[in-house]
């Protein structure tokens, strides 16, 4: 294997490949490309955000961070149809985070309900036909991100334009990268493929219904930086139930290791330093294989972050009651929401066979 290609391997791939080496060598040269790829990725995050944050303003810093995602992750990923249409596809999601978010600040939280529930549901019918991609995971992301940092007036402006050129230079990795992969299945057939039979469909509504209305609950509670809760709601209500009792296993205890690990970190460097714990956190998740441990350290910037506005203590305490209220959320609303599932299903096929008597 080509250094180019242990490059392109994620976190497990590169740890499997140092696990298997053959010999101390071998495994030296493995860990050496993993430790370079790891901090070559982070210096090219690193760069890309702040040129962002140059040319928008410092209040859509969040902005790159979100183009940042997409061209990284469509370079491998892809959206299931053909490579023109993808790229329309690109530019419509990337319209509904330029608009869903700021609309849903200007309207009282029953509305905002609604129109989360709305934009969610088109993020993830358009940008996640093929689950195993797990695309849902960019878009989703995006949206809460955009939504948890509003900005108004001419920083929102900007912001649009931000986005605008986020759509371009994904929209152009996209086609670079999958202009030769052939599909039949266009724009069209993704919309006519959404069917309340259909268990995709069902987990998209499942998603964005649950996300939604969790946030809405979320709100009445009077619950500050709800996005968090939002985040922890959208890693829990996966398509699969494997995977969302693993992730229910590890959210919360991976969200209190972080919490213990920051608040540590915090107590023995000075304030100046406490955005090298953020940087940190990135280099901890590049290193992290395990969902567990990728939730640790990517506490450590979402609490650096909001340490500004609400203090050490308030950053910790939020993070850990969002994320219990999401998690908790998150499964009860999976539960309840496949036996509604279960009970329509029994009494559609009840009336079919009382019509068929």
């Amino acid at each position: 294997m080509s250094i180019y290609q242990e490059l392109q391997l994620n976190q497990a791939g590169s740890k499997a490949l140092i696990r298997n080496s053959k010999d101390s060598r071998e495994k030296r040269r493995h860990l050496l490309i993993y430790v370079f790829k790891v901090f070559l990725t982070l210096a090219f995050c690193m760069a890309f955000v702040t040129a962002y944050t140059k040319i928008f303003g410092e209040d859509n810093s969040v902005a790159g961070v979100v183009v940042l995602l997409t061209v990284m992750v469509f370079r491998s990923a892809d959206l299931g149809i053909k490579a023109s249409h993808g790229m329309g596809v690109i530019v419509i999601l990337f319209a509904v985070l330029a608009v869903g978010p700021r609309l849903t600040h200007m309207v009282p939280a029953g509305w905002a309900f609604l129109l989360d529930f709305v934009f969610l549901l088109l993020l993830l019918t358009l940008g996640c036909h093929n689950i195993i991609m797990a695309n849902h995971a960019t878009w989703v992301l995006g949206y809460l991100l955009l939504q948890g940092n509003d900005v108004s007036g001419h920083a929102y402006f900007m912001r649009v334009l931000a986005l605008a050129l986020g759509a371009l230079l994904t929209a152009l990795v996209f086609y670079r990268n999958h202009r030769e992969i052939t599909y039949k299945r266009g724009l069209r057939d993704l919309l006519g493929e959404f069917a309340l039979s259909s268990a995709r469909t069902k987990w998209q509504l499942r998603m964005a219904l649950g996300i939604s209305s969790g946030m809405f609950f979320a709100q009445l509670l009077h619950l500050p930086r709800v996005m968090w809760a939002g985040f922890a709601m959208m890693s829990i209500i996966q398509p699969f139930r494997k995977d969302l009792l693993d992730r229910f296993k590890y959210r919360f205890p991976g969200n209190a290791i972080g919490c213990v690990l920051f608040f540590g970190l915090c107590a023995v460097l000075p304030e100046s330093f406490y955005g090298c714990i953020g940087m940190l956190g990135g280099v901890g998740v590049g290193f992290s294989a395990t969902y567990l441990w990728q939730t640790v350290f990517n506490s450590f910037g979402a609490l650096a972050m909001a340490t500004g506005m609400f203090g050490m203590t308030g950053s910790v305490a939020l993070r850990l009651a969002n994320n219990l209220f999401g998690v908790v959320y998150g499964l009860v609303f999976d539960f309840v929401f496949e036996k509604v599932c279960y009970a329509a299903e029994r009494i559609s096929r009840g009336t079919e066979s009382a019509d068929a008597a």
